[in-house]
């Protein structure tokens, strides 16, 4: 497997599910996750984590390929301060005072000053482009040390990495698509990171979207055939739930997430709006940071509902399992949405859940209520029967409990095995 973040340098959805599926994992196969940065001290039972900021870069250097970086050799790369959750819509071409053709990246030679571009805090910070393609090389010389039947390649920054490792050891990629550069940035993303998803989907022998819903956008925006595409919905980490005394008379309504475009915090404030409209007697708290917080602020100001609203910002573990265990509705209204683990967390803490059609959790939460995510009006008449009707309230919890028995990282781990033998990689 190929990650970029895992636990415990960076506990971010995308790490904490790669971290959950291993452990699922090595109850059927060898497994080998292959990360950027680890912690020497961290190990789990049975899985053979390798950081490649442990690797001395030495021993990679006696490593020989046949064919030496094609897959690298096909792309051109311009450095680019990325992030794969907010990515800047402007191209380098169109700042002024950038000259793009002296900024393409050379070849990247392999040694110390490069493995060190690992011991850096931030994966997500300055270029990632080039950081992608150093892991890519490294990875790849790693690979041939390794005895592996499977490559299985989690979202695009380790594309490259799985690509050139097909290409050297003849052994079949899956990529596992748990975000794309679609959901993030709207359907006219055509940027490099959308270029390096379409080409890494394509080569791929199989895709495990993390729903139907990332199924279907992977056929309709990337023209991926869907005889290649099996989903896998996401499991869940047991928790035991708890309720705490609410410092609030009013009643509480949580969103949790990035303050992103994907996330639809902005319909969140609508929301909140239509619902004090009937019923002052209700608070709203958005926990998260990101690019429309400002835009945020403003919304709630125009609205004149900053008395009922708060921003939490960035909140760890234990503060959001604080919010939900005083929260009596949760309300998710997703753009577009893979997954959306964070609305199943509130189902295991007893919170009823209001989340958009536009996600991979209402296929799996099948006792939620849903609403198409420009539809404020019939998402606030939800809200409203949840907080006023506790019937309601409560045969939504019951309906969604069941569903968590059918959500968990073996069930996921299952499906993985049976994507394996489906497509007769094993």
């Amino acid at each position: 497997m190929l990650g970029w973040e895992f636990p415990p340098v960076i506990n971010g959805g995308l790490g904490v599910a790669c971290h959950d599926l291993c452990l699922a994992m090595v109850k059927h196969a060898k497994v080998s996750m292959v990360i950027p940065k680890s912690n020497p001290d961290f190990v789990i039972k049975d899985l053979n984590l390798i950081g490649l900021n442990t690797i001395d870069s030495r021993t990679l250097k006696q490593v020989n390929y046949k064919e030496e970086y094609k897959t690298f050799e096909d792309v051109h790369f311009i450095p680019s301060a990325l992030n794969p959750y907010y990515t800047d819509r402007k191209a380098a071409f169109e700042i002024p005072g950038i000259d793009v053709e002296s900024q393409y990246m050379k070849e990247v030679k392999i040694g110390n000053r490069h493995a060190k571009v690992f011991h850096i805090d931030d994966l997500y910070g300055g270029d990632v482009i080039e950081k992608v393609t150093v892991f890519g090389e490294l990875a790849a010389r790693l690979a041939l040390t390794l005895d592996f039947d499977i490559i299985h390649a989690h979202d695009w920054m380790t594309m490259l990495a799985g690509m050139e490792i097909k290409k050297q050891s003849g052994k079949p990629l899956v990529v596992h698509v748990h975000s794309l550069e679609v959901d993030r940035g709207g359907v006219n993303s055509q940027g490099w990171v959308y270029q390096m998803e379409k080409r890494g989907m394509l080569e791929a022998d199989v895709l495990m979207p993390v729903s139907n819903f990332t199924g279907n956008i992977i056929n309709e925006y990337y023209g991926i055939d869907y005889r290649k595409i099996f989903p896998v919905h996401n499991g869940i980490r047991e928790v035991k739930p708890f309720r705490s005394k609410s410092p609030y008379k009013e009643k509480i309504v949580l969103f949790v997430g990035r303050l992103t475009r994907q996330k639809g915090p902005e319909y969140f404030v609508d929301i909140a709006a239509k619902v004090l409209e009937k019923n002052q007697n209700v608070r709203f708290i958005m926990a998260g940071t990101g690019d429309a917080q400002s835009r945020i602020l403003e919304k709630v100001a125009q609205n004149k509902i900053g008395h009922r609203f708060h921003l939490a910002g960035f909140l760890g573990l234990d503060k959001v399992r604080y919010l939900l265990s005083i929260a009596d509705a949760y309300c998710m209204p997703s753009v577009s949405e893979p997954f959306g683990l964070s609305a199943v967390e509130a189902v295991q803490f007893d919170v009823p859940v209001v989340i958009s059609k536009q996600s991979g959790v209402s296929e799996v939460l099948s006792g939620a209520l849903k609403f198409d995510f420009w539809d404020i009006n019939q998402a606030a008449e939800y809200l409203l029967g949840l907080l006023d009707n506790d019937i309601l309230h409560n045969q939504v919890v019951k309906d969604a409990q069941k569903d968590l028995e059918e959500i968990s990282w073996d069930i996921a781990a299952n499906k993985v095995i049976e994507g394996y033998k489906k497509f007769k990689l094993v």
